[in-house]
């Protein structure tokens, strides 16, 4: 007979907020499983195991979760994805049960919900520097990462091999006629993982007991690392935002009751990573019919002030898939 495994279920939440014209993700600080001593704690995404016989559904059991820790009553939640590989939580390796964790996106506003004592918001691009091109290509991708990857594909083993790998790089970072694409957040990242460029990586082969070579050279020009695999989470759900906002008028769920157009424009941006074009993007709004002016203006801008819009919601009845449909100014 096969040995048999307990499965537990794990609820994770991916909650982000647009504050300061800067993307966050909520945090909280855990000391890590099975740490000896004073090690330090780590920054996760809020999570917990599903509990049949209190959670009525998965989603009631995340919100539990998510006020449990942080404090916070969670508005938009959509179902990200679930993951189930097996050393997803590779600190535990005697454990017999296998986690099986469900991941899901959540869209809040940072002014409207402060963290507790327990949890902070942090910059998502803290933990993904080489996706924010909104000043142009970031330095790391040039001076750091591409580099290193040349590297690693040229070591690939056959010429085949090496050729599947610069492939994917040009299909995740572009190059030979492939243009950079915002939403391939966790396929960037998962190269990063196999190439041993992430501090995650490291980690993981140290507990699997792997001695294969590791960059230990990178610091944390790779970004801050998350615990277990909630780095890759919130990659996924980074992905997930960015491609949405081209469909649906989910960037409103990030936005006050009123703003300027540039106030949008800039969550739009400060969400995708890449600058856009100022009267495009205005011309796209207005076609779109997403916001309709209140007749007020706002006071808190520099120089005349600007018009307030908001959000209209008819515009959900008027046609299947309204969005902003970023395009950079490349």
């Amino acid at each position: 007979m096969p040995e048999s495994h307990g499965v537990v279920i794990g609820l994770h939440a991916a909650i982000v907020a647009v504050n300061d014209m800067q993307p966050h993700v909520l945090v909280v600080r855990r000391a890590p499983a099975h740490a000896q001593g004073d090690a330090p704690s780590e920054s996760g995404l809020p999570f917990g195991p599903f509990e049949p016989a209190h959670h009525r559904t998965l989603e009631i059991g995340l919100r539990s979760w998510v006020e449990d820790q942080t404090s916070l009553r969670l508005g938009y939640v959509e179902q990200l994805y679930t993951f189930g590989d097996r050393d997803r939580y590779v600190d535990a390796p005697d454990e017999s049960g296998r986690m099986v964790s469900v991941g899901y996106l959540a869209l809040t506003r940072a002014e409207a919900n402060p963290p507790s004592a327990e949890s902070s918001w942090h910059g998502w691009y803290s933990h993904f520097p080489w996706e924010d091109w909104r000043g142009g290509e970031p330095k790391l991708i040039s001076d750091v990462i591409a580099p290193r990857l040349r590297k690693w594909a040229k070591a690939g083993g056959t010429p085949g091999q090496a050729a599947g790998r610069r492939d994917r790089i040009a299909l995740c970072f572009g190059g030979d006629g492939i243009q950079w694409d915002e939403e391939k957040v966790l396929e960037r990242y998962e190269l990063l993982y196999e190439a041993g460029l992430v501090a995650e990586a490291g980690r993981d082969r140290q507990l699997q007991k792997d001695k294969s070579p590791k960059d230990a050279t990178l610091g944390n020009k790779m970004g801050a690392a998350m615990q277990f695999d909630h780095r890759r989470i919130l990659a996924t759900a980074m992905g997930r935002l960015r491609g949405k906002l081209k469909y649906r008028p989910v960037v409103f769920e990030l936005m006050p009751e009123t703003f300027t157009l540039l106030e949008l424009q800039r969550t739009v941006e400060a969400i995708s990573g890449v600058e856009l074009h100022k009267q495009n993007f205005r011309r796209l709004v207005e076609r779109e019919g997403l916001v309709e002016q209140t007749g007020e203006q706002s006071s808190h801008t520099m120089g005349r002030p600007a018009a307030l819009f908001r959000y209209r919601r008819e515009v959900l009845k008027e046609r299947p898939a309204p969005g902003v449909r970023v395009r950079g100014r490349g």
